[in-house]
């Protein structure tokens, strides 16, 4: 894990002293509330002096995966003139950035918040705007050749993306090229709302495909929950991001670690509140990874996975 330094000149001499009035920030969110998200974020912030309900005043706006609603919820907040806009979700991130270059905005993204037009680079991100991101790139590849080692006779998967997502294009040819690699056909799958959800999962081609592999999306995220039982009624061995798929009885999980990314978000925010210039503050670069087994759903799709592959897992669900 690599933590940015911080310059002694940037942070006030007692960033934990008493202030005469709660500050406001808005945090914006890209998917549906998750509690251990949230938790994780809040309790960074308390590491910088920040309590929320005592000298802090949050508004939380959700746009619960719903991309086009981040710009009106982005104006709201500017409306409450909040001093600082935490934007968690690479939708919610672009949304602020396109509606302010004043306000100081810490984001919360996956891989390379470069490409995405987001800061001109980790280390001097510049303007307005700096935060946390994950450096573990290439995760659909990834997923699915760990579905592939959980069932090798297996000849084509399936891969479900958003197209609403702004890194849906680059998922998919990440998930082509790891097909060849592993020798397996793929099949595409869109869906942008529950609904198409329901119906991509009643509709799976269980000929062309034996497995799914959920793209990283914060809508998908979202709706976690949904998708867990979805796989489980259509008997769909699943692979998605983290603990929260896996605990709603997901099959298997491969992501950054929630908690980990969530809470440097709040400790980069009440930086930025203490006086840390954001543009002069580098992004915070999170390597943890949740490989995550449920070996419960393993047994009730009949599948005798290797020992290797449970190995691998540093979470296992009995």
């Amino acid at each position: 894990m690599w933590i940015a330094t911080i310059g002694a000149a940037l942070l006030p001499a007692n960033p934990h002293a008493p202030r005469a009035a709660p500050l406001t920030i808005g945090v914006l969110d890209s998917s549906a509330a998750i509690a251990a998200k949230l938790t994780a974020f809040y309790e960074g912030l308390r590491t910088e002096g920040f309590v929320r309900n005592q000298n802090l005043t949050v508004q939380y706006h959700s746009a619960e995966g719903d991309y086009a609603r981040l710009a009106s919820l982005t104006a709201d907040l500017l409306g409450r003139q909040v001093s600082l806009i935490s934007a968690l979700g690479a939708p919610a991130a672009l949304a602020a950035k396109r509606a302010t270059t004043t306000i100081p905005i810490v984001v919360a993204v996956g891989p390379d918040p470069v490409s995405l037009g987001l800061v001109a680079s980790l280390n001097h991100p510049g303007a307005n705007l700096t935060g946390v991101t994950s450096v573990a790139a290439g995760r659909e590849q990834k997923r699915l050749e760990l579905l592939h080692e959980a069932i090798p006779t297996a000849t084509g998967f399936a891969v479900l993306v958003n197209p609403r997502n702004s890194n849906a294009d680059t998922q998919i040819h990440e998930a082509l090229a790891a097909a060849q690699v592993v020798g397996t056909q793929i099949k595409l799958i869109r869906a942008s709302s529950t609904s198409e959800l329901e119906s991509a999962f009643a509709e799976f081609p269980p000929a062309q495909a034996r497995g799914l592999v959920i793209a990283d999306d914060d809508f998908f995220l979202g709706a976690s929950g949904t998708l867990a039982v979805l796989a489980a009624r259509y008997r769909i061995p699943t692979i998605f991001e983290g603990t929260v798929f896996t605990a709603a009885g997901g099959f298997m999980g491969y992501g950054s670690r929630m908690t980990e990314l969530y809470h440097q978000a709040g400790v980069w925010s009440g930086l930025v509140l203490n006086g840390a210039a954001p543009g002069e503050l580098s992004m915070y670069q999170s390597r943890d990874i949740d490989m995550v087994v449920n070996l419960r759903s393993a047994n009730s799709l009949g599948i005798n996975l290797p020992q290797n592959l449970i190995d691998q897992a540093n979470t296992l669900i009995k």
